[in-house]
């Protein structure tokens, strides 16, 4: 995966998304960059002090385009790139100043993304040669929920709803406010007839009441090891089977069942580790 993977609504998010954290950071003004000389030029390079992959070029590129586009940056990797510790990512050449004002909102992104895209490599080597595909949720660090599902797919795993609007997501509370899995599932065909309809369950019984009425997948919610087993002996018809619920790199290999065809953790968005990277200036 590489920024030419970049969806629309991801690309022009980008600009928005960096003017904020720069914002955030730089205030009326970056008071210790002042320290150095106005018109002072420098180089800095950039490594990564840990094995990762590397996501979040575009994010970079922005931040410095956004300060000063006279700043040249040289990539070293592409993005996707599996690196080592102490490998050098980038090299920066332009105003020491804008460098410096520049070097945190730019770690910030590259680290999270990759950190992002690390885990969901991690979680994707899990189930190789499988029909599965992990997914991730909608438990994403607000305000980055696009750059963290374009991370996922770099990564190697596969985003579920990027928000509340484009697919069904009927789970307890609905039910309960619907009057039952059948009239929730009926009640999202007349509002959206083109929009995927997914129902969470939490029983057996609740699984054939969502198969009845036609779900086009149901995930399955904290269902033990012999209530997955189970799913050999139902017909599931052309309902798409998931599972979530704790689903940890531990215990990922449990539910490489034939029966299901989709994963969903929110560990790989909200349990994520930001990976080490470092920017010295070099003469």
């Amino acid at each position: 995966m590489s920024a030419n993977h970049l969806s629309t609504e991801t690309l022009n998010d980008i600009p928005s998304c960096v003017a904020r954290a720069l914002q955030e950071d730089i205030g009326s003004g970056d008071i210790t960059a002042q320290l150095i000389p106005q018109d002072q030029q420098a180089s800095a390079v950039v490594i990564s002090r840990e094995a990762v992959v590397i996501c979040g070029r575009p994010w970079v590129d922005e931040v410095f385009n956004q300060l000063d586009e006279n700043t040249q940056i040289e990539w070293h990797i592409s993005e996707g790139d599996s690196v080592e510790a102490n490998q050098k990512l980038f090299t920066l050449t332009g105003n020491a100043r804008i460098l410096l004002t520049g070097e945190r909102a730019a770690l910030n992104f590259l680290q999270t993304l990759s950190g992002t895209a690390t885990i969901a490599k991690q979680y994707a080597a899990l189930t190789p040669n499988s029909q599965i595909k992990i997914l991730d949720t909608r438990k994403t660090i607000p305000g980055l929920r696009l750059a963290q599902k374009y991370a996922i797919a770099v990564g190697g795993c596969q985003n579920h709803r990027i928000g509340l609007y484009d697919a069904f997501l009927i789970k307890e509370n609905h039910i309960a406010a619907c009057g039952g899995i059948t009239q929730a599932i009926e009640k999202a065909r007349e509002i959206a007839p083109d929009k995927r309809v997914e129902v969470e369950v939490e029983s057996l019984n609740e699984l054939h009441q969502a198969l009845a009425a036609k779900a086009d997948i149901v995930m399955l919610d904290n269902f033990s090891p012999a209530d997955i087993e189970a799913l050999s002996s139902i017909d599931l018809g052309s309902t798409k089977i998931e599972v979530s619920g704790d689903i940890t790199e531990e215990n990922l290999r449990i539910y490489n069942h034939g029966a299901i065809n989709f994963i969903s953790s929110g560990s790989l968005t909200k349990h994520l580790r930001a990976v080490d990277l470092s920017m010295r200036f070099v003469s």
